[in-house]
């Protein structure tokens, strides 16, 4: 395998207009349409000559949201900040900031459908 292993990644909702709202507001981020023949996605922002990958929230028939066992890490400069707009957003905060080393910071949360997400920073 050449390059980083990871090259995507979707995030499974039921409510695609509450989802939306959940990570523009705990990111700060604007999400955008991508067109799908018969899958719903918003896709976040992406700049492809930097390091790390993008991905979607993808609501399809027939597949739930929650349950699942990939968890995705968003980049932060201080993940505190995103994780204390959590709970204001409509989810809720797995476990606060903590130390993971000299790998510096995460914060884990539930989104508004079910699915666990990580934040990550350096400090």
């Amino acid at each position: 395998m050449d390059g980083n292993p990871v090259r995507w990644f979707e995030i499974y909702v039921q409510d695609m207009a509450r989802a939306r709202a959940f990570y523009e507001a705990v990111l700060g981020v604007q999400l955008t349409p991508l067109a799908g023949p018969e899958v719903e996605m918003l896709a976040f922002p992406s700049q492809m000559e930097q390091y790390g990958c993008s991905g979607a929230l993808v609501k399809m028939p027939g597949f739930p949201s929650g349950g699942n066992s990939v968890l995705v890490y968003f980049a932060s400069e201080d993940c505190a900040i995103e994780a204390a707009r959590v709970a204001a957003a409509g989810g809720s905060l797995q476990k606060a900031k903590f130390s993971i080393g000299q790998y510096g910071f995460i914060a884990l949360a539930i989104d508004t459908e079910g699915n666990m997400f990580g934040l990550h920073s350096m400090q």
